[in-house]
C-alpha cells in the first residue's frame, strides 16, 4: 500500500512538471494584442508567430520523439525545461518580432520533447495495474497545463504590473521548482544508450491502419485547428468585435476550451473510441456552428459556449483517435503511427491558423473565420459520417 501511495505521488508530481512546461506554451496567448500595439504587426503576423510553435513541436517529434527511450526520461525532460526557460527569456527580452519567433520556436521544441517523454514517464511511475489512470493523469495535466497558461497570463496582465514581463518571470520560478521536483524523481529507463543512437522517426502508416487512421486523423486535425484559431485570434476578436479588452477574460475563454478537452478525454475513457470518435465529431461540428453564430452576431456567450463544446469534442475525438489508431497498429510500428497522428494534429494548429491570418486582410476577421468554419465543418462532417457507417472496433 505504501509503495502504491509513493508511486501515485511520484506520478502526480511528474504530471505537475508536465503541466508547468505546457503552460508556458500558451502563456503569450492573451498578450498578443499588447505585442501588436508595441511592435505594430498585422493579424497575419500574429497567426504566423503562433504557428511557429507547431513547426517546432513537429520537428522535435520527428527528430527526437523517441530520445527518452534511449537516454532516459529525466535527461530529456531537463532539456525540455531548459528550452522552456530559454523561451521565457526570449519573451522577457523581446524588443522586436524576431524575439517572439525565437520564443515560440523554443517553446515548440520544449513541448515536442515533453509530449512523448513526460507521458511515458507518468505511466512508468504509476503503480502496477494503474496504466489507465496514469494515461488520464498524463492527458489531463497536458491539457490542464495548456489551459492554465492563458488564464495565468491574462490575470497577471490585467491585474498586476509589467504585463509583458511578470507572466514569464512567474513561469521561470515555476520552471525552477519543476527542476527541483524532477531531481527527486527516480529514472525509470533501466538500460540507457548514448544520444548518438537516437534516430529520426519517420511517420509510418501500415496498410491495416489506413481505414481507421483517415477519419481519426481528420477529427484530430479539426480539433487542433479549433484550438489553434481560438488561441491565436480569439483575443483579437474579443477586443475588436466585442469590445472586451480585459486580458483575464481573453485568457479565461481560451482556458475553458482546454479544460473542457480534459473533461472530454475523461468521458472518452468511459464510452470507448467506437463511440467517442463520432461523438467528438458531432461536438466539434456543434462548436463550429456556435463559433459561426458568435462571429455573425458578435455574442460573447456564443464564444464561451463554442470554446466549451468544441473543447469537449476535441477531447473525445483525440483520445478516441489515439486509442483506435494504437489498437489497430502492429506492435512494432505503433510509435511511428502515433507520431504520424501527432504530426497531422499539429499541422491543424499551424496551417488553418495561417490561412485565417491570410484571409483576414481581404475578408476581415469575420469573413476569414466563417471561411475557416465552413472548411472545418466539411472535414468533420465527412469524418463523422464515415465513423457512423464504419465504426472502429478498438477498446480504450
Amino acid at each position: 500500500m505504501d509503495g502504491d501511495r509513493r508511486g501515485w505521488l511520484q506520478c502526480l508530481l511528474c504530471g505537475a512538471v508536465f503541466a508547468v512546461c505546457m503552460a508556458g506554451t500558451t502563456l503569450p496567448t492573451p498578450l498578443y494584442g499588447l505585442y501588436q500595439e508595441k511592435f505594430g504587426f498585422s493579424e497575419l503576423t500574429v497567426t504566423v508567430v503562433y504557428a511557429v510553435y507547431a513547426f517546432g513541436v513537429i520537428g522535435m517529434l520527428l527528430l527526437a520523439g523517441n530520445a527518452s527511450d534511449a537516454v532516459g526520461r529525466r535527461p530529456v525532460l531537463f532539456a525540455g525545461l531548459g528550452f522552456a526557460a530559454l523561451s521565457a527569456v526570449c519573451f522577457l527580452c523581446a524588443t522586436g518580432l524576431g524575439w517572439l519567433y525565437a520564443g515560440r520556436l523554443l517553446s515548440g521544441l520544449s513541448a515536442g520533447l515533453f509530449t512523448g517523454a513526460a507521458t511515458a514517464y507518468v505511466m512508468d511511475l504509476a503503480p502496477r495495474g494503474g496504466s489507465s489512470r496514469a494515461t488520464f493523469v498524463a492527458t489531463a495535466t497536458n491539457m490542464g497545463g495548456l489551459g492554465c497558461g492563458p488564464l495565468l497570463a491574462g490575470l497577471l496582465a490585467q491585474y498586476a504590473a509589467w504585463p509583458l514581463h511578470l507572466p514569464f518571470i512567474v513561469h521561470l520560478v515555476l520552471l525552477a521548482g519543476s527542476v527541483a521536483v524532477l531531481l527527486r524523481l527516480p529514472e525509470t529507463v533501466a538500460e540507457r544508450r548514448p544520444l548518438s543512437t537516437v534516430r529520426p522517426q519517420r511517420p509510418g502508416l501500415p496498410r491495416q491502419v489506413r481505414a481507421v487512421f483517415a477519419p481519426a486523423a481528420i477529427a484530430s486535425f479539426v480539433g487542433f485547428a479549433m484550438f489553434g484559431v481560438f488561441t491565436a485570434v480569439s483575443p483579437t476578436f474579443l477586443e475588436e468585435s466585442l469590445n472586451v479588452d480585459n486580458h483575464a477574460v481573453s485568457g479565461l475563454v481560451v482556458a475553458l476550451g482546454f479544460f473542457a478537452s480534459t473533461a472530454g478525454q475523461w468521458a472518452a475513457g468511459r464510452v470507448g473510441p467506437e463511440r467517442s470518435l463520432p461523438l467528438g465529431c458531432a461536438a466539434l461540428f456543434a462548436g463550429l456552428v456556435l463559433l459561426a453564430g458568435a462571429l455573425r452576431w458578435d455574442l460573447l456567450v456564443l464564444v464561451i459556449l463554442s470554446a466549451i463544446v468544441a473543447g469537449v469534442g476535441q477531447g473525445l475525438a483525440f483520445r478516441g483517435a489515439l486509442s483506435a489508431v494504437a489498437a489497430a497498429s502492429p506492435a512494432h510500428g505503433r510509435a511511428a503511427v502515433i507520431s504520424t497522428l501527432f504530426v497531422v494534429a499539429y499541422a491543424g494548429i499551424s496551417v488553418p491558423v495561417i490561412g485565417v491570418g491570410v484571409l483576414a486582410r481581404p475578408l476581415g476577421l469575420e469573413g476569414a473565420g466563417l471561411t475557416f468554419i465552413a472548411c472545418m465543418a466539411v472535414l468533420v462532417t465527412s469524418a463523422g459520417v464515415y465513423l457512423v457507417r464504419r465504426p472502429v472496433g478498438a477498446s480504450t
